[in-house]
C-alpha cells in the first residue's frame, strides 16, 4: 500500500516491534469490550455509530467505499494486543509499529492461510484504517475530540515474483496506551475466535468484561444491551436473537438466562462452572460453505490452505485473579439493583445478517467461510487475569 509523506514521517520516528514470539494468550482491550466500536453485521455498514452514556461518548464513522470495520476485523487488534502484552511479559521492547508475517496473524486467530485469506486480511486492514473513531474515553472529564483510526497505515512487503513476505502496520496511540496499561487488558478464551455470529461475539466480550468470574454474574435489561451494541437491527429483532443465542448457549465459559420481571426482559450472564475441559482443543478447519462459485463447499480442508493445519493456539494456563472492575454505569439502574439483589459485589468491579462469503476484500474479515453459528465444544473457563490482576 502506498504511503504518504506524513505517514512515512510517523513510521520513521518509531522503532519497529518485530513479532517473533510463539504462542501468545489472547487479550482484549477493556474499552473495546463494552462499547459499540464495530459493526456487528457481515454486510457493509456505512451508517455511523453514535453512542452516549453519561460522560462517555463514542462516535464511529465509515467511508462509503469500504464500510465500517467489523467485529471480525477487530481480531487483528486482539492479536496485536496479545503480542504486545506477551512481548512485554518477556521483557522485550514494543511499539505501535508492528512488523509480522500474515501467517503469524492468521494462524493465531484460527484462520486458514490461503490466497483468499490473505485477500480478506487486506480488506480488514483497509476497513480498520478507513474507519474513524472519536471518543471521550480516557480523556478525563472534558469532551476532547480525540479522533483516530484503528490503524494509521499498513503496508505489505512482496518479492519481485509477487509473494507476500511480510506486513507492517502502525497502531493509534489511543489503542496502544490502552494495551500497555495492564489495568485495561483482559485475557479472553481462544474459543472466542470460533464464534461466528456478530451479536454473540460482541456478547462474549460484554460477558467477559462485566460478569468475569463473579458467581452472581451480571444482568442487563435487553433494551440497554441493544443500545450498547450499536446494532442496526430493530430492538425486537435484537431481543429475538438474544433469546436464540440463550437457547444455543455458545459463549465459552458463560451461561445466558433470559428473565422477565415487571414487564421487562433482561439477560443474566453467569460464569459456567461446569466447563472444565481444556481451552486449547483442536481448531476446526474453516471451509468455504455457501460459495458454490469457488467450488470448495463442504470441504473438510480448505483448498487454499498453504500450511499445515493449526492444531492448537495457546497452551493451558491458570489465571486465578477475579474480575473486580465492573462499573455501575454500564448497566441500567433496574438491572443493577437486580444484580445486587442476587448478591453481586456492589463495589466491584449475535448473529446479524450473514450473507455468503466471497473473495472481495471489501467484505467482512472472518473465519474463511465459517458456517452458521453453532455451540462450541466444551472448554475450560478462563479466569480473569494472567498478569497480576488485570491482564
Amino acid at each position: 500500500m502506498a504511503r504518504g509523506f506524513s505517514a512515512s514521517a510517523e513510521r520513521e520516528k518509531l522503532d519497529p516491534f518485530i513479532v517473533a514470539t510463539g504462542d501468545a494468550s489472547p487479550r482484549d482491550q477493556r474499552d473495546l469490550m463494552e462499547r459499540p466500536f464495530f459493526s456487528l453485521a457481515k454486510m457493509k455498514r456505512t451508517a455511523p455509530i453514535l453512542y452516549e452514556a453519561g460522560e462517555i461518548k463514542v462516535e464511529v464513522f465509515a467511508t462509503p467505499q469500504h464500510g465500517m470495520a467489523t467485529i471480525w476485523d477487530a481480531d487483528v487488534l486482539i492479536w496485536a494486543a496479545s503480542q504486545i502484552v506477551e512481548a512485554e511479559n518477556q521483557g522485550l521492547q514494543t511499539s505501535r509499529f508492528l512488523r509480522f508475517t500474515p501467517y503469524q496473524l492468521l494462524t493465531a486467530i484460527g484462520r486458514a492461510t490461503g490466497q483468499r485469506d490473505y485477500k480478506l486480511l487486506k480488506g480488514a486492514l483497509t476497513r480498520l484504517q478507513s474507519t474513524s473513531v472519536r471518543t471521550t474515553i480516557r480523556q478525563n472529564e472534558h469532551w476532547r475530540r480525540h479522533q483516530f483510526s484503528w490503524i494509521n497505515e499498513w503496508e505489505e512487503c512482496r518479492t519481485r515474483k509477487g509473494k507476500v513476505e511480510g506486513m507492517e502496520f502502525v497502531l493509534p496511540d489511543w489503542f496502544y496506551r490502552g494495551v500497555i496499561d495492564r489495568s485495561l487488558v483482559l485475557a479472553i478464551d481462544p474459543a472466542y475466535f470460533r464464534l461466528t455470529g456478530g451479536i454473540e461475539r460482541w456478547l462474549y466480550r460484554v460477558a467477559r468484561k462485566h460478569a468475569g468470574r463473579q458467581p452472581a454474574g451480571w444482568v442487563f435489561e435487553v433494551p440497554h444491551l441493544h443500545e450498547k451494541s450499536g446494532s442496526l437491527v430493530r430492538a425486537s429483532d435484537f431481543a429475538l436473537q438474544l433469546r436464540r443465542i440463550a437457547v444455543r448457549q455458545p459463549l465459552p465459559g458463560y451461561r445466558l438466562q433470559v428473565e422477565r420481571e415487571a414487564g421487562r426482559e433482561r439477560l443474566r450472564i453467569v460464569p459456567d462452572r461446569r466447563l472444565r475441559g481444556p481451552v486449547d482443543g483442536t481448531v476446526e478447519t474453516p471451509g468455504t460453505p455457501h460459495a458454490a462459485d469457488i467450488g470448495t463447499s463442504h470441504a473438510h480442508l480448505s483448498g487454499f490452505r498453504t500450511q499445515r493445519e493449526q492444531l492448537t493456539l495457546w497452551p493451558e494456563s491458570a489465571i486465578p485473579a477475579p474480575n473486580l472492575s465492573n462499573n455501575r454505569e454500564s448497566n441500567s439502574f433496574f438491572a443493577t439493583a437486580s444484580v445486587e439483589k442476587h448478591g453481586h459485589n456492589k463495589t466491584g468491579n449475535g448473529a446479524e445478517s450473514q450473507p455468503s462469503p466471497c473473495s472481495d476484500p471489501t467484505r467482512s474479515f472472518r473465519g474463511s467461510g465459517a458456517t452458521e453459528a453453532r455451540t462450541l465444544p466444551t472448554a475450560r473457563r478462563l479466569p480473569d487475569s494472567d498478569v497480576g490482576e488485570t491482564s
